[in-house]
């Protein structure tokens, strides 16, 4: 889709490097709260270098980072790796067009073998 492309390429030339970092450090922010609420399934959160790491109670791993030189927020979990761009107030996946929050539970609802939800 070279036209989505060429939008997504504006996008983020609009965004500085410390508009980029401020952006990622609220979701994170956002999104390890979430996880923090999520004590019933026994998972481990770890945040260090701009890595946020979710371990699942079966040792798989779900990791979401961020990317400055692509200004997106990378996940890789067991069913695959998504990269997600900055779309107005929030981050959507250039492949599977979800916002963070539906890839985010998706993924943690995959991996863990009941429904949660996060960043809702």
């Amino acid at each position: 889709m070279p036209g989505a492309r060429r939008a997504r390429e504006r996008r983020e030339s609009t965004m500085n490097d410390r508009e980029f970092e401020d952006a990622v450090d609220e979701t994170f922010a956002n999104l390890e709260d979430d996880l923090d609420e999520l004590d019933e399934h026994d998972i481990d959160i770890d945040s260090a270098g701009g890595i946020l790491t979710v371990t699942c109670p079966d040792a798989s791993q779900i990791i979401f980072s961020r990317q400055p030189a692509n200004r997106e927020i990378w996940v890789a979990a067991r069913s695959g790796g998504f990269h997600l761009a900055r779309d107005g107030d929030g981050w959507t996946c250039g492949t599977t067009g979800e916002s963070l929050g539906a890839l985010s539970s998706r993924v943690l609802t995959e991996q863990l073998g009941t429904p949660v939800e996060v960043l809702g």
